[in-house]
């Protein structure tokens, strides 16, 4: 699929950018992940988040859904220091702001409105998926190391001629040290399931109000009565069928919600996913012995992330079943302590998903603009923690001291 805001294709290539030390930083441009050894990458980030592994990365590549035509130009960076690298930062020049989940159109309007332009823009995020993690690798054996991959990838900006650096869903931690930095914070809010030492599903409902017990237990009752059954699959299980048959899935949920295919290609789906091993978890709902719908999820570390989901007929509550009960069980079973479903969904609280902020850091390269970006950022904080508050109350059990 093709978007507005095709990014033109710049070269990769390294540069020394102004000293600030005694050593000169030098800054490279990855342009592929192909251009990067998988096993330096595993070295920076690990492999426990399953969205920053190389093969999800190149994946997403290799597949078309990360390329200049999708508006999501790869130029991962590299900065080195006499010899050592000092820092590593996934990113990506877009033409846009789809797949981000951080949303930003009002600032591309001001822009427009001063007739400057807004885009291309460099982003640090996984592409379409709004799942907190780590965004910036610096080695902690340098002093300032933090400090001067920030200043890297800033003084890099004017080369790339984009207008602003943003770095989405990163944890609370780096975002907040990325603040003493320069670089002003947003926030927004999340739904997410903790694990409570659960027996099972049961013991969960435990927790839960009687009015809310009834309610959920009469939703899953729902499910057998249409004549639905549901199977969890994962990794190898899931069969070249179950893919080609959940990227029609995932079609149809984005043409109904946004009148287009979606960003990811039929090939990620049918030849990335398979190559992630044991990662990926596939519900699959079935009715008459035709299968009817499909929720994806990825396991990593201890969390299990709801990804993407598509139902080709209408039936009550299986929306609920597949991507929250089942979830919820899969993370019991498993020992997971924490199950991230996605962004948005204020119905995710009467399930028992309790209200969670996110965060994401913003540099601005013009001037006249950063304080006002400044600004409106501290002013939506406020508003995001007070609708974090108040969500809390409205969930269907006491909330316990952590």
């Amino acid at each position: 699929m093709f978007w507005p805001g095709y990014v033109p294709i710049f070269g990769s290539g390294q540069c020394r950018l102004t000293e600030r030390s005694e050593a000169s930083l030098n800054a490279t441009v990855h342009r592929s992940m192909n251009e990067i050894d998988p096993a330096l990458w595993r070295a920076y980030f690990g492999e426990s988040d399953p969205f920053l592994r190389w093969d999800f990365l190149h994946g997403l590549e290799s597949t078309g859904c990360t390329t200049s035509q999708s508006g999501w130009q790869p130029a991962h960076i590299q900065l080195d220091r006499s010899g050592s690298t000092l820092g590593f930062v996934p990113a990506y020049v877009k033409g846009h702001s789809y797949g981000e989940y951080v949303f930003d159109w009002s600032w591309a309007e001001a822009w427009q409105r001063m007739g400057l332009e807004y885009y291309p823009k460099l982003v640090t995020a996984v592409p379409f998926t709004p799942a907190t993690g780590q965004r910036l690798w610096h080695d902690a054996a340098h002093h300032n190391a933090l400090s001067d991959v920030v200043y890297g990838v800033q003084a890099l900006c004017s080369s790339l001629a984009v207008s602003s650096w943003h770095v989405l869903f990163l944890e609370r931690a780096q975002s907040d040290e990325l603040v003493d930095l320069g670089m002003p914070q947003r926030l927004t809010t999340q739904f997410h399931w903790f694990n409570r030492g659960y027996r099972d599903f049961e013991d969960f409902l435990a927790r839960f109000n009687s009015r809310k017990r009834k309610n959920l237990r009469r939703e899953r009752d729902q499910i057998a009565r249409q004549g639905l059954v549901l199977e969890t699959k994962k990794g190898g299980d899931i069969t070249p069928e179950n893919w080609r048959f959940f990227h029609r899935c995932y079609q149809t949920t984005y043409a109904k919600r946004s009148g287009h295919g979606g960003y990811l290609t039929d090939a990620f789906f049918t030849e990335a996913c398979p190559t992630l091993g044991e990662t990926p978890v596939m519900v699959l709902a079935s009715c008459a012995g035709e299968p009817v719908a499909a929720a994806l999820f990825f396991e990593g570390g201890d969390t299990l992330y709801g990804r993407y989901w598509g139902c080709l007929a209408e039936f009550d509550y299986l929306h609920f079943e597949a991507c929250y009960y089942r979830g919820i069980e899969y993370c019991i079973n498993a020992g997971l302590s924490r199950f991230d479903p996605g962004a948005q969904g204020e119905h995710k609280i009467q399930r028992g998903f309790e209200p969670v902020l996110t965060y994401s850091n913003h540099w601005i390269v013009d001037e006249r603009f950063s304080d006002a970006v400044a600004q409106f950022a501290a002013q939506e904080c406020d508003h995001v923690r007070a609708y974090q508050q108040e969500a809390t109350t409205l969930l269907p059990f006491k909330l316990d001291s952590p």
